[in-house]
């Protein structure tokens, strides 16, 4: 496509796509007053009380550590879990492999919403109700199918003649995994533990189902802004700029890694 159509095109893209930031932006530094009376490209009568308020009270920035926990939870055990299963892929052939592999994946295609009623027996019953461990493991059923996938494509990379070597040297498999293999698909691993975080992130079906009190993520808090008063814009654009930040700042350490999972073609 010729340069001077391109340009443009590119242009009105990134303009559309950071407009809603912007005006998010906007709105969290102004008053509610401000933003239900009058139409501004800025704030006129700028204020940081929004954040004040999300800063202060615990009902605000509860929910931001509550799904930091969760989130931090299920990457950890999403990772860990699927480090061998996706070796186990990359490197033996057994009875059923591709089956079982391919229903891996269906399971990430399915919607929240089916797993919904049999995780709120399931956790009434054992007492997993509200905490951050139900969260967690709830979010593995879609996590782990994707990391397990993402790591066999990168764990496929490696020469098999690797493996072989490292034990003719008398290397432990533990010790051949964690010192040889493991720093040679790191970037599989940085790109496995972005997508994990992006998934549980930002899921709000099961997260608010799920919890109640002791473990409601921000995304359900966001939800439930509307008071005697009406609905409290600014804190609530305020709330939503913060939430932006942690998955901008993992984006920022891994982009690296994402460009290399799609050079590889496995992202």
């Amino acid at each position: 496509m010729n340069k001077r159509i391109t340009a443009p095109l590119l242009a009105l893209y990134l303009l559309l796509s950071l407009l809603p930031i912007y005006w998010m932006i906007n709105m969290s530094l102004k008053s509610n007053e401000e933003i239900v009376s009058t139409l501004s490209m800025w704030p006129h009568d700028l204020t940081l009380d929004n954040f004040k308020t999300i800063f202060t009270d615990p009902s605000w920035y509860s929910g931001y550590i509550n799904s930091i926990i969760y989130v931090a939870i299920n990457m950890v055990l999403s990772v860990a879990i699927a480090l061998p299963a996706a070796y186990a892929f990359s490197r033996y052939t057994f009875v059923g492999d591709k089956h079982l592999f391919f229903w891996l994946l269906t399971n990430r295609m399915t919607p929240p919403a089916v797993f919904l009623l049999p995780f709120f027996q399931l956790y009434s019953t054992v007492g997993l109700m509200d905490t951050h461990l139900a969260v967690a493991l709830a979010h593995m059923v879609f996590n782990v199918p994707l990391a397990v996938w993402i790591l066999e494509g990168f764990m496929s990379g490696v020469p098999r003649e690797i493996d072989e070597t490292a034990y003719i040297d008398g290397y432990t498999f533990p010790r051949f995994f964690l010192r040889i293999f493991l720093p040679m698909i790191k970037s599989g691993v940085g790109v496995t533990l972005f997508f994990c975080f992006m998934f549980s992130w930002v899921e709000l079906l099961l997260a608010r189902t799920l919890t109640s009190v002791n473990a409601k993520p921000i995304a359900a808090t966001m939800t439930r802004t509307v008071s005697a008063a009406g609905m409290d814009w600014g804190v609530l654009a305020a709330a939503g700029v913060l939430t932006i930040v942690p998955g901008a700042l993992v984006i920022w350490f891994v982009r690296h890694y994402i460009a290399k999972g799609f050079a590889m073609g496995r992202v």
